[in-house]
Formats: structure tokens, C-alpha cells, sequence
């Protein structure tokens, strides 16, 4: 394996200093929330640490494994995450004959474009430092439906999800018998997930939206925290075509009075997120004002950080994942765990530092710069827009030592293809274009044609398997002694990773 390279190298940049007129006056949060730093310890003591099962095999029993298929089928024929009615009339009218479940429990909120499920992954495991059962709510998944649902840190257990889709079932068809369109898989994955986690029960909710924010099904919770990941173009076909225009969707995440940790973003796009924030009177902190990483430095398995939260710097923060877009992250989950806290806004104080370094040092996130194999070393990513594209390229550039890189790419037919090939461009020296599984798979020769384009003749292979994608690109990174630090990287979708993840042995 190729090792990391030391690097002092990062981001110093800030918004505009306009931005300071834009805020309003920050208000008071509800008073109740600086009680819950203590948690549920009676709760905790069954619960256990965080397993850190990121991506659970199938179950193992015959019966249970049987059972989850069954489940699974009876999602899929719902309507699938890529097609939408925007309205939050259903799940709204399904909370309701369930009693109201995500009111049971505080919430942080999670939107954007890129970096939400890492940083969903990062709060949680800052949460789960301070004693707090957690539920996490992520999509899509990498190999197993059971990853959108999480306790405390691991999987829901395939019987647990299982008991909670059976639980919830008669009421989904109940909403399904009253609505012009019946639930989505989205919609009814959302209940399960605010049903398991009142039943749980757990102390605060993260919860990442699916797509937008006004009328994403996530999106009827109340939650006192809003996160907003960098933004960036995609989905233009339902979200927008500019910034500003996706802004404006993923705004909807912002309630009354609540604390929005703002990442960096392109300045149109943060301008109609501040204007959100004053006209429902909530405070707002910025990436590169109000916290942000001060220094960080690549290390063997990861990177070295200092950041600057809303309560002071933190220093010697190991962070195991590669690539300065996951050091901005960390800077995002520390301030949206000290905002959920009261810091910053009610109290002028600090987090307990050894519990932010073990919470960090213990962070995964399958699919993201994830080195799942050596000799030679093979890297997953989850990039599938070209502004993922970009920090998965910078990332790999930075941490990894490569002589040559093999790309491996399978894309989803909806998304800006040459834009994501052109981000990778200037690091494969050559590219096999392939196809996951789905019917959202762009055909491999229609992506072959695109890539040709970008990449030339000479450098573009065609395998439509995946299986043979794989083989030829590590026969091409381990063909003669000069190339003996090669690597490859397999990108393009998450569900290319998820596949490539099982084939590789890591499901």
C-alpha cells in the first residue's frame, strides 16, 4: 500500500464579510436543551459504546434473512428515491396516525450537497462521547437497507427492522388507502425510522434529508439544530440550476428560533440561507467566521487537525479519513454537537476534549476515500456529482503516494457525467467505465463515449461487469515493477461502491 504523505497544507479561506449584515441578532435557544448534555445513563447502561458496524453483512439466519428479503421486496415496489411528489402531506398524515413519533425526542438536521452521511456519522459519534443514545437516519445506503437506520453508533439489527416495518405496516396502509399516491420507499423507510428511534428510546435524533429540504419527507421533524453541508449542483432537475435556486429548497431545514452551522458555500447560495435564518429569527454560525479548521496536517490513516468551535480551539484531533472536505466536515459536526449543547449561544464554554478526540479518532465512513484493500491498495468512493468529484481527486492527491491511478467509474444515468470525469481527469492515468446492478446505471458504452471525450481513445477500457471492471483495472495497476505503486480508485455512485465493497470482500 501506498502510505499517506505528510502535508501542512489547508483551507483558510472565509465568506464574504458582507455576510455580518445579513445576520440578525442571536436570539435564546429553549432552555431545556442545557440538560440534555447528561444524557440517559440508565438507558446507556444496556445500550453499550458504539459497535462501529458500519456496513452489516445479510443475517446469517436462514429465517431472519428471509424475512428482511421479504421487507425489502415489498419497499421496492413503492416508489423509488428518485421519483417524487413534493409535498410532505403523506409522512405528515403517517406521523400522525403513529402518534407523532419524532416529537419524542430533540433533533439535528442535516442538508446539503456533499458530506451529509459524514458528518451525520461524526455528530453521532460526538453525541454518543457525552453519553447520549442516538438514532441516525442516512441515505442511501453502501450494501445493507439496515445502515439508514442506526442506534447509538451501529446498524438496527435486521430483526428490529424487520419488527418496525411489521409494527408501522398497518397505518402505512391506512395513509396509503387516504392519499392520491400511495407512500414512498423514502416516506415509509422516514416513519420506521422515527418510530424505532421513540421506541428506542433515544435522547436526539440526527437526521439526514434525502433530497432538498422544504418537502423532503425528513423534513417534519422540529428540529434546534440545522446543518447545512457545502452546496453544490445536483439534482437541478427537481432542486434547481443554480446554487441559490438549491439554497432556497434546502433552506425549508431552518425552523423557528433554531441554530444553523453554515459551511463554506458559494456566496449566493449562503446569502439565501442567512436570509432564511433572520426571517425565522435564527442564529446562525459560519464556517470561517464563527468556527472552522485552523490548521491540519495528513497523517498515516488519516489527518491531524485543530479546529476552532463555538466554545474555543480543540487541538491534536486525529481524524482516521482522508481529504481536507473531511476535516471541514469535523469542524461542522463539532459546532452543530456544541450548538445542540447551548455553547456558544447560552454558554461560553468548551467541550470536554478527550472525549472529542476518542469521539473523532473513531469515526468510519464506509465508501469515502475507504482503502479496502492493498497490493495493490484499492480505494472506494461514494463521489457521484462533480463538486464530490473534485474532493474525492484532492483528497486521494493529497494522502496517497501513487506512481499511476486506475479509475474504475459506473455513474447513474442522471448525473452530470463529464463533469464528474472531468474532476478525475488529471489523476487516472487511465479509466475502465463499467455499470452497477440498478436501472439507474448509465449504460457502460454510453458512458464510454462521454469518457472518450474527456480522457481520449487510448486511456478509456470498457467492461459493462463490474467483476471484470475490477479485475482489469488491478491487473492494469499491477502490470510491471515500474508501476509497483499503483492504486485504484472505484467511484462514480454509491451503489458502484456498495457492489465493488461485496465483490471485494468487505460486505
Amino acid at each position: 500500500m501506498s502510505e499517506p504523505r505528510p502535508s501542512d497544507r489547508h483551507d483558510a479561506s472565509q465568506p464574504d464579510d458582507t455576510f455580518e449584515e445579513i445576520v440578525g441578532e442571536e436570539t435564546q435557544r429553549d432552555p431545556d436543551l442545557a440538560v440534555i448534555e447528561a444524557g440517559s445513563r440508565t438507558l446507556r447502561t444496556y445500550a453499550g459504546s458504539p459497535q462501529g458496524e458500519a456496513v452489516p453483512a445479510r443475517p446469517t439466519d436462514p429465517e431472519t434473512d428471509q424475512a428482511l428479503r421479504a421487507v425489502e421486496q415489498e419497499l421496492a415496489g413503492r416508489w423509488g428515491e428518485t421519483k417524487l411528489e413534493p409535498s410532505v402531506t403523506r409522512i405528515a398524515a403517517l406521523m400522525d396516525v403513529l402518534g407523532e413519533p419524532q416529537r419524542a425526542y430533540p433533533s439535528i438536521h442535516i442538508t446539503g450537497t456533499n458530506g451529509k452521511t459524514s458528518t451525520a456519522r461524526m455528530i453521532e459519534a460526538l453525541l454518543n462521547a457525552f453519553e447520549l443514545r442516538t438514532g441516525r437516519y442516512t441515505s442511501p445506503h453502501v450494501q445493507s437497507i439496515t445502515e439508514r437506520i442506526s442506534l447509538d453508533g451501529s446498524p438496527i439489527e435486521p430483526e428490529r427492522f424487520i419488527e418496525t416495518y411489521e409494527d408501522i405496516k398497518p397505518y402505512v396502509e391506512m395513509v396509503d388507502a387516504q392519499q392520491p399516491y400511495r407512500l414512498s420507499f423514502f416516506e415509509v423507510l422516514t416513519g420506521m425510522a422515527y418510530a424505532a428511534f421513540a421506541d428506542a428510546p433515544v435522547d436526539v435524533a440526527v437526521v439526514e434529508v434525502g433530497m432538498g429540504g422544504t418537502w423532503d419527507a425528513t423534513n417534519v421533524i422540529d428540529s434546534t439544530v440545522a446543518v447545512v453541508t457545502p452546496i453544490s449542483l445536483d439534482h437541478t432537475d427537481r432542486l434547481g440550476t443554480t446554487p441559490a435556486e438549491i439554497a432556497g429548497e434546502k433552506a425549508g431545514v431552518i425552523k423557528q428560533g433554531a441554530t444553523v452551522i453554515l459551511a463554506q458555500q458559494p456566496v449566493d447560495a449562503a446569502q439565501v440561507m442567512l436570509k432564511k435564518a433572520v426571517e425565522v429569527d435564527a442564529t446562525v454560525a459560519r464556517e470561517g467566521m464563527e468556527f472552522g479548521v485552523t490548521s491540519r496536517e495528513v497523517a498515516v490513516g488519516g489527518q491531524l487537525l485543530t479546529l476552532r468551535g463555538l466554545g474555543g480551539a480543540y487541538e491534536d484531533i486525529f481524524l482516521p479519513l482522508y481529504g481536507a472536505h473531511q476535516a471541514h466536515n469535523a469542524a461542522v459536526a463539532l459546532s452543530a454537537v456544541e450548538a445542540f449543547f447551548g455553547i456558544g449561544a447560552e454558554q461560553a464554554r468548551s467541550l470536554d476534549i478527550d472525549a472529542i478526540r476518542k469521539a473523532f479518532a473513531a469515526v468510519i465512513s464506509p465508501g469515502r476515500l475507504e482503502v479496502v484493500r492493498s497490493s495493490p491498495t484499492v480505494v472506494l468512493d461514494a463521489a457521484h456529482n462533480p463538486a464530490g468529484a473534485r474532493a474525492a481527486a484532492d483528497g486521494i492527491s493529497e494522502a496517497f503516494s501513487f506512481s499511476r491511478l486506475i479509475g474504475v467509474v459506473g455513474t447513474s444515468g442522471d448525473k452530470d457525467v463529464r463533469g464528474l470525469l472531468e474532476a478525475f481527469e488529471p489523476i487516472f492515468a487511465e479509466v475502465v467505465v463499467t455499470q452497477n446492478s440498478t436501472d439507474r446505471a448509465m449504460d457502460a458504452d454510453e458512458l464510454a463515449a462521454i469518457a472518450v471525450e474527456v480522457f481520449g481513445d487510448d486511456r478509456v477500457q470498457v467492461e459493462p461487469r463490474l467483476d471484470d471492471a475490477l479485475e482489469a483495472a488491478i491487473t492494469l495497476a499491477e502490470e510491471d515493477d515500474e508501476y509497483a505503486g499503483a492504486g485504484v480508485l472505484v467511484t462514480g455512485s454509491v451503489i458502484t461502491v456498495g457492489e465493488a465493497r461485496l465483490l471485494l470482500g468487505r460486505g
